[in-house]
Order: C-alpha cells, then structure tokens, then sequence
C-alpha cells in the first residue's frame, strides 16, 4: 500500500502538502488488483478505515516508512516496513515496487488530459485502476464485450 499525489505543475512546496494536489491511496495485492481511491488527507485515520474495509485481519502488509502507517506496528495486521533512504526493495518479496509502478502507469495516462477537475478525478483515476487491473489491452476490448453483450 502506498500513497501519492496527482496534480499539476510543482510551484512552491512539493510532495506531501503542496498546493493544488490530490492526494489518493492504493492497495495492491500481490499478483492480484489494485485498489485506488481519491482521499481528503493522509491522516493515520483516514487510511486506517480504508484498510480495515478492504484487508483481511492478520495479512502483511507492506508500507513505505510514512508515519501514517505506524499505527500497522500495534494492529490487527502483520506490517513491514520498507526504508526507501536505504533500499527500495530490502529482499525479493519485500517491496512496494508494484503500487509504485500503477502510481507510474496511472500518471503517465492522465498527463494526456492536461489537467482534470478534482470533482471529476476520481472517475479517471477508477479508469486508471480498471485499465492496470484487466490488462494488457487485448483483454480491455473483451472486458467491454461481456459487459455490453453478457452471454
């Protein structure tokens, strides 16, 4: 699981709490589909609830080193944690390389837009989860012909 923010050009502050982002946060299971949603704040809260909504009790969990996910220590969830000022991967399945690489896709996808009203993002970023969940593209197109003409 990790966090990250969408939004236009970089003026004054950047990363965590510059002006004008959005922040949003996935879950992806290993080998399996990405979970992403448009959130208010990165609050130990905020993501704690969501969490618990979508992970099941005593899975591990991988994080980054963002205080947020402290309070993993001491839950109902076997948490590692990955230091990125020293290593991205500390062994070969202790990574979050996977979220990293949907946050890539999805922000290579939507610079095409030139800018996306907050109001509507969440539906281009449940647009970006869909596309990363069902490819490679060959199986798009099929997704769309069941979804149209069930058989």
């Amino acid at each position: 699981m990790d966090e990250s923010y969408f939004g236009g050009y970089r003026k004054g502050k950047r990363g965590r709490g510059a002006a004008g982002k959005v922040p949003v946060f996935g879950l992806l299971k290993r080998g399996g589909k990405v979970h992403a949603v448009m959130i208010q704040d990165t609050k130990a809260a905020t993501l704690v609830g969501i969490i618990r909504d979508r992970i099941q009790p005593d899975s591990i969990v991988y994080t980054d080193s963002y205080r947020s996910y402290d309070v993993l220590d001491v839950s109902e969830f076997r948490h590692v944690r990955i230091n990125h000022t020293q290593a991205f991967v500390a062994d070969r399945h202790n990574h979050i390389n996977g979220i990293e690489n949907f946050w890539n896709q999805a922000k290579r996808h939507l610079r095409r837009y030139n800018g996306i009203p907050r109001h509507h993002f969440h539906l281009f970023l449940k647009e970006c989860e869909w596309r990363f969940n069902y490819r490679p593209v060959s199986n798009l197109l099929k997704c769309l012909t069941r979804w149209v003409w069930p058989q």
